[in-house]
Formats: C-alpha cells, sequence, structure tokens
C-alpha cells in the first residue's frame, strides 16, 4: 500500500458505533445546552461588552455580538449535522477520520488538543488568582508564592490553586456523568442568574442617550467588534464530543449546538444593551467594566455579586473542557493514534485513563506554565476544526455508509457549509504572525508523532479494519 494510500485510510462508522457503545447514555438535551453554556459563557461576558465597545465599535458592540452570531451559527450547524449523523466520541477529530481520512482526523485531533488543553490550563491559572483576590476581600490573605508562576528567584513556587481547581472537576467527573451534569447545571442556573440579575437591576440605570452615537466608529467598527468578540463563541463545538453518552443523539445533539449558540447570543446581547446603556461606551475601556458601572451607579453589592459569577464562568468552562479533552483523548487512543490504554473504558463506562492522563497535563500546564503568548493558539486550533467541518458536510452527504436523511441536515446546501468554511479562512486570515508561527510548530510535531508512532500503530493496519472501496 502506498503511503499516500495509508496516511488516507477512513475508519467505518459501525466499528466506531460498536466501540463507543459502551458508554453509559445518560445526557439529554438540557444537560448539552448546559455545556455549551458552561464552555462559551465565561469571564467574557463580564468584559467584551465593554472593552470591545470602548475600543471598537461603540454601542454598535450589541450588532457586533449578533453578526457573530450568525457567522459562528453557520458552522454550529455543520457541527450538528455531523453530530446528528455520527454519534460517537471525538468531535472533529473522528468526523475527520471518516470523511477525510485518518491523516486529516490525527491533525483536527492534534488542533482540538491544542485548544482544550491550553484554554483549561489558561482559565484554571486565571481562576486561581481570582480566588486568591475573591478570598482577599473576606481579610483571608492568601500567599502570592502559591498563586503565581513558576519563579523561585522572586518567591513564587506555582499556581497550587489552578492545579487543585483541575484535580477537583476531574474528580468530580470520575465519578460519572450523571453526577458531573446535575453540579454542573446547578452552577450554570447561578451563573445565569447573576446574568440576568446584572441586566434587570442595571437596566433601571440605562440613560438612553448614552447609545448616541449608536455607531460611532461606523460600520466598520460594527464589524471590527464583531471579529473581535467572534471568539468568546468558540466552544459550543466541545458539546459534540459528548455524543456517545447523550440519550436520541440524533434529535438531542442539534438541540444542544444550536440551542447554546441562541441562549448564549440573547446573554452577550442583554449585557451589552445595558452596559452600554449604563454609562458612555468611551469610559468602559477597564479591566472589569461591568463591576465599573455597577459601581458607577452605587450598586457595590452587586458588583461583589458579578465576582462570583465570573468564578461560576470560569468553573463550568473547564468542567465542560475537561470532559471533551478526555474524550477527546480517548477517541485518539481507541484507534491507536495515541497508547491505546488511553481509548479504554472502565467498568462504569468512563474513559478514565484520558481522563487522568489530560488531568496530569493541564495541572502542570495551569501550575506552572506562562501561558500569556499561548493563548491565541486556542482560537487556530477551533478556526481549523471548524474550517474542516464546514467542508466535511459535503463529502458526509456523499458517503453512502453514513445515512441522516430524517434528522438535522444542514439548510441551503452546499452554500452554506460552502460560506462557513470562507468564513473561517476569514478569520483564520485575521491572526496575528506570531500565532501562526507558535501553531506550524505546534502541528510538525504532531507530525512528527503521527508518522513515528500514530501511523504505525493505528488499529487500520488490521486489514478487517481498512475501508473497503
Amino acid at each position: 500500500m502506498s503511503l499516500r494510500a495509508r496516511i488516507f485510510r477512513r475508519e467505518r462508522i459501525d466499528r466506531y458505533l460498536e466501540t463507543d457503545k459502551h458508554f453509559a447514555k445518560t445526557m439529554s438535551a438540557v444537560d448539552l445546552i448546559s455545556l455549551g453554556i458552561g464552555a462559551v459563557i465565561g469571564t467574557g461576558i463580564f468584559i467584551l461588552p465593554g472593552t470591545v465597545a470602548a475600543t471598537k465599535a461603540g454601542p454598535g458592540i450589541i450588532l457586533s455580538f449578533i453578526v457573530a452570531a450568525v457567522v459562528c451559527s453557520t458552522a454550529a450547524m455543520c457541527y450538528a449535522e455531523f453530530a446528528s449523523a455520527i454519534p460517537v466520541a471525538g468531535s472533529a477529530y473522528s468526523y475527520g477520520n471518516l470523511v477525510y481520512g485518518e491523516i486529516v482526523g490525527w491533525v483536527l485531533g492534534w488542533a482540538l488538543i491544542l485548544e482544550y488543553v491550553l484554554a483549561v490550563a489558561a482559565v484554571s491559572s486565571a481562576w486561581g488568582a481570582y480566588f486568591k483576590s475573591f478570598m482577599s476581600g473576606f481579610g483571608v490573605p492568601i500567599p502570592a508564592a502559591i498563586v503565581g508562576g513558576l519563579d523561585p528567584a522572586h518567591g513564587q513556587y506555582g499556581n497550587w490553586f489552578a492545579i487543585i481547581i483541575v484535580v477537583l472537576i476531574s474528580l468530580m467527573l470520575a465519578r460519572g456523568m450523571r453526577t458531573s451534569v446535575r453540579l454542573n447545571n446547578i452552577i450554570v442556573f447561578v451563573k445565569i442568574a447573576i446574568i440576568l440579575l446584572f441586566i434587570v437591576v442595571g437596566a433601571f440605570y440605562v440613560k438612553p442617550t448614552n447609545w448616541h452615537p449608536f455607531t460611532p466608529y461606523g460600520v466598520h467598527g460594527v464589524f471590527a467588534g464583531a471579529s473581535a468578540v467572534f471568539f468568546a463563541y468558540l466552544g459550543f463545538d466541545a458539546v459534540s464530543s459528548s455524543a456517545a453518552e447523550v440519550k436520541n443523539p440524533k434529535r438531542n445533539m442539534p438541540i444542544g449546538i444550536i440551542g447554546t449558540l441562541i441562549i448564549t447570543t440573547i446573554l452577550y446581547v442583554g449585557v451589552s444593551i445595558v452596559l452600554t446603556g449604563m454609562m458612555s461606551y468611551k469610559d468602559l475601556n477597564v479591566a472589569d467594566p461591568v463591576s465599573f458601572a455597577l459601581q458607577f451607579v452605587h450598586q457595590n453589592w452587586i458588583a461583589g455579586i458579578i465576582s462570583l459569577g465570573a468564578m461560576a464562568g470560569m468553573f463550568t468552562m473547564m468542567v465542560t473542557m475537561i470532559y471533551s479533552s478526555s474524550r477527546l483523548i480517548y477517541s485518539i487512543g481507541r484507534d491507536g493514534l495515541l497508547p491505546k490504554f488511553l481509548g479504554k473504558l472502565d467498568g462504569q463506562g468512563l474513559p478514565r485513563n484520558a481522563l487522568v492522563t489530560i488531568t496530569i497535563v493541564i495541572s502542570i500546564m495551569g501550575g506552572f506554565v506562562p501561558l500569556d503568548q499561548l493563548t491565541n493558539l486556542v482560537n487556530i486550533g477551533t478556526l481549523i476544526a471548524f474550517l474542516f467541518v464546514s467542508f466535511g458536510i459535503i463529502p458526509l452527504r456523499h458517503n453512502k455508509e453514513i445515512k441522516n436523511h430524517q434528522w438535522f441536515e444542514v439548510p441551503f446546501y452546499p452554500v452554506l457549509p460552502i460560506v462557513s468554511g470562507l468564513l473561517c479562512i476569514f478569520m483564520l486570515t485575521q491572526l496575528q504572525a506570531e500565532t501562526w508561527i507558535a501553531s506550524l510548530i505546534w502541528f510538525a510535531f504532531g507530525l512528527i508523532l503521527y508518522f513515528t508512532y500514530g501511523m504505525k500503530h493505528s488499529r487500520l493496519n488490521d486489514p478487517n479494519e481498512i475501508e473497503q472501496d
């Protein structure tokens, strides 16, 4: 078999369904939406509407969030069709293996590992710093030596609270998805309640004159704002990782993915409307614009509650991403491209080995590695996955093994998937050169790993596994 034929071998849907049937199917559409909101709504909802309004869009930030959501919805619908047609673990990695071939699946999996690990590590590090600040408000000092990075020369020995929160979340996930989802749903509900509290209370202090001029930076400012806030929506794709654990996935996966995007858009737009109405957009270029606006109208007690909302937002984001990354690592191990012990399920139907492995990696990254310059790589990993999933709808429809006619399908085929892919290419061109250079190093390392280990150990080397043409 030629090298080209080997690297473009495709998995079979029946093999994935057979392997993944051992997962416990416990999740409903509501649980999926909760996971999605947990991933998409983080601390950004308390920051982006203010800072982007001040620097790019003015009150037109309201339109920016809507434009970004419309753009994101094209990719969301593509994910929804894949998740409905292929209800297996692994998200874009598994989709790539099925419709493009093993090498593309590996690249997508490698991109998602980059997204999940860096996102959780960065948020866990921020959570540790935020927890220190929160506790100091109650007069409980926490030494900076255990909440900073690893810099012994300056008395800093790692962010141990980042490590603790990641381990606690992993222990929760190890107890099973029924318990984990229930707790996640409660915290997401609290987070939404805090956001709605700000919207309701802040509405009483809205002055319509603050919305004039509505687009001080012109239409260009609205689109510049949309480009800036587009990345706030990244994370809904993590919902698709749970397909193997969902009851009636063909129905519930599209509801979970598209429902996430609709609800998060409403929350982002609601916060933007109230925030830019409470005070002039020119004054919102601060680190904590929502708290700043509440203090401006002398509602300090609600500003304190907002800090709880921020911590809840970080917590649920980490829950979703750690969960999704463990399923991704399981899927790659299942196929032999990473050590096969990672692709094993325990007696409860949980990928415990993958969960422990990803917990160790994220804990080390969040606790000891400075991530300031690396977090931009989260965006490129996600956009590459979006790109291939969008264009992947076309080979999916032509794949005779995968039938999906009675469930969700992307409308306006093939125009909308092509538009979605082109929009992803455009967003990729907006990333900084440093991000591209760092990502090329990451993908070069990934390809070396694939050709030296993954290709040799792939379960497709078994003649019975190779796609029959």
